[in-house]
């Protein structure tokens, strides 16, 4: 094992009197791949920002071997000072290098680098930021929630670049479809101290839940020992004779720890506030068209949502995602076409930007709207002291102001506030973003068990995989499409409309006019019919039965090839090695990707056929 290139030793750091990192510990490698994970406002952040250098701790050592070079991403970039959008990003090399390499990653990432930071968007800021530390290449990559605002295309892109990079990463991430693909090993905060997982992101939550278990065991192990102490002392036997001064002393000793224990902390309880019930049509578009500046984001669009639908709304940033929702609620006017709104809708927003939350407010404030002490929820008054804590805020915060939350903690604020309202209709637009994954966990619960209807917008694939049951997809120029299933089955399904349009335009002798017609069809997710009855061809038929083992051979073929990677010594040893490994797990696993997606495609082929 080679030496780590930064290590933090039992990092101490207290803000308003109330510690947050009691001895947390990091150590990273050479081309180390770390994610960071624990619960919003445990401190992921700040430890970050101590390994970055930007922050001090109260007590404990930081060490970066010499010459080490280290660049951090933060969830809010500064751009005070910086013209444009290049200079912020050559800003981020050292003087003397060529900053060429951040205009290049700028423009794949669709800047030209004369863009002004001041006018950036949330998603131009995020790929601006990213430009400025992927450029030079750092020792150590230091990235606090890099996917946030960013769309799919640019988030696998971001995979891939993060794939083929000598650096060690250190990642937090919301976002467990990135985890899954990038780490290799797992730092848990919980309780103010750190725990290591030499296993990746997908082996950490069997793992966690059995630590806490443990803890739940150890604590009430101590509790009962607690209880037999007192009883023997409440017998009146004298603690004066010499031979119980011990015992007393291990007495006291309990009485200490049970005081520094802090309580293992339970769930939120994640409630929506449900109103009456709405009429069973919710919204309808027919024909809607709309417009900006001769550019058509809406063309042309049907689309009848009903209730208890559960609506996925997905596609690159600037497709108008957020126009397609104010249209659907009558907040714009379409400029051809129909939208008509359902009966008894009771609407609740949750808007990404959260600017609706007042920096000055406290806690209680932003929930009970400025005033009183309680709080009504589904026809039940509580105190907003006892409701905030279902959301996980310590009483201490109740009366803090909200300028002194993490972005994951005014996330939950945000949910805990609308969710205090009576509603039917559900409106969550990047619901994700700053949210720890068991937040995440509940948010998808309280989705599923909603009984209104629920339209979201959403960049995480994991998420919408197991939250929505159709998705609207812009497949460009205005054109919207809906899918059946998640975000796996919309990729399926429009990966099968490609390969039968090709198959049929083959089929077809290559004549415009019957190619381009099943094409169109194809491409609205929809099966090609034909008056012949439909059945495999003796190749798909091949295929199906022979996939399973080809899928199940690369399988293996990239667990050996992780298990290579996983050696910590790998890249200091044989660094050619390492990056031939590395090169050959991309292929392999986009190979695997490729299978599991065909096999998809044959089976729902097959079922169809069989249906009929």
């Amino acid at each position: 094992m080679s030496p780590p290139i930064l290590h933090l030793r039992d990092i101490h750091i207290t803000f308003g009197g109330t510690p947050l990192l009691t001895g947390a510990e990091l150590a990273v490698e050479e081309g180390a791949r770390v994610c960071l994970v624990g619960r919003n406002g445990s401190g992921k952040s700040t430890l970050l920002k101590v390994a970055a250098g930007l922050l001090d701790p109260d007590g404990g050592e930081v060490f970066r071997q010499p010459g080490t070079t280290v660049a951090f991403l933060p969830q809010e970039p500064d751009f005070t000072g910086y013209a444009t959008a290049y200079d912020y990003v050559a800003a981020g090399f050292v003087e003397g290098h060529d900053p060429h390499p951040g205009r290049v990653i700028l423009e794949a990432l669709g800047l030209t680098g004369d863009e002004d930071p001041a006018t950036f968007s949330g998603g131009e800021a995020r790929r601006c930021a990213l430009a400025r530390v992927l450029g030079p290449e750092p020792d150590i990559l230091l990235l606090d929630e890099p996917t946030n605002h960013l769309d799919l295309s640019a988030i696998e892109w971001l995979e891939q670049e993060l794939r083929g990079l000598r650096s060690a990463i250190v990642l937090i991430s919301h976002d467990r479809r990135v985890l899954d693909t990038l780490s290799r090993e797992t730092v848990w905060l919980y309780q103010g101290v750190s725990r290591k997982l030499d296993k990746g992101f997908k082996h950490f939550e069997d793992w966690r839940d059995t630590l806490v278990e443990q803890m739940e065991q150890e604590k009430h192990k101590l509790d009962r020992k607690f209880l037999r102490e007192m009883e023997w002392l409440r017998r009146g036997v004298t603690a004066r004779r010499k031979r119980n001064q011990g015992r007393l002393r291990a007495l006291n000793g309990i009485r200490e720890e049970k005081r520094n224990r802090k309580k293992v902390p339970g769930a939120a309880q994640m409630k929506a506030a449900e109103g009456q019930t709405s009429g069973k049509l919710v919204a309808e578009m027919k024909g809607v068209t709309k417009s900006f500046d001769g550019r058509a984001v809406i063309r042309d669009l049907d689309l009848r949502v009903q209730r208890g639908d559960r609506v996925g709304i997905v596609g690159p940033n600037g497709a108008g995602k957020t126009t397609l929702l104010k249209t659907l609620l009558g907040d714009l006017q379409p400029d051809s076409g129909v939208v008509r709104l359902g009966a008894n809708l009771q609407i609740i927003t949750l808007d990404q930007s959260r600017e609706s939350l007042k920096p000055t407010w406290t806690l209680a404030e932003a929930i009970t709207h400025g005033g009183g002490e309680t709080v009504s929820v589904g026809g039940e008054t509580k105190h907003v002291m006892g409701y905030l804590q279902d959301f996980l805020f310590s009483p201490e915060q109740v009366r803090t102001p909200i300028s002194r939350l993490s972005g994951g903690e005014r996330g939950r604020l945000m949910l805990a506030r609308a969710l205090a309202q009576p509603s039917n209709l559900m409106i969550l637009d990047e619901p994700t973003n700053d949210l720890d994954l068991e937040t995440l966990d509940l948010l998808q619960e309280m989705i599923g068990d909603y009984a209104g209807t629920v339209i979201l917008v959403s960049h995480d694939r994991d998420f919408l995989d197991r939250t929505v049951s159709n998705v609207l997809f812009s497949t460009g120029d205005g054109v919207w499409t809906e899918y059946a299933g998640g975000y796996s089955d919309m990729a399926a399904q429009r990966l099968a409309a490609r390969r039968v349009a090709a198959q049929t335009e083959t089929e077809g002798g290559g004549q415009p006019g019957k190619s381009d017609a099943k094409k169109d069809k194809n491409a609205q997710g929809k099966p090609v019919q034909t008056g012949a009855k439909r059945k495999l061809s003796f190749n798909q038929q091949h295929a199906l039965k022979t996939l399973p083992d080809r899928v199940a051979k690369t399988q293996t073929e990239v667990a050996r090839l992780q298990d290579v990677l996983a050696d910590p010594g790998l890249y200091a040893n044989d660094p050619k090695r390492y990056e031939t490994t590395a090169t050959a797990l991309g292929q392999k696993q986009a190979e695997l990707e490729q299978l599991e997606e065909e096999w998809l495609e044959l089976e729902i082929l097959r079922e169809e056929i069989e249906g009929n």
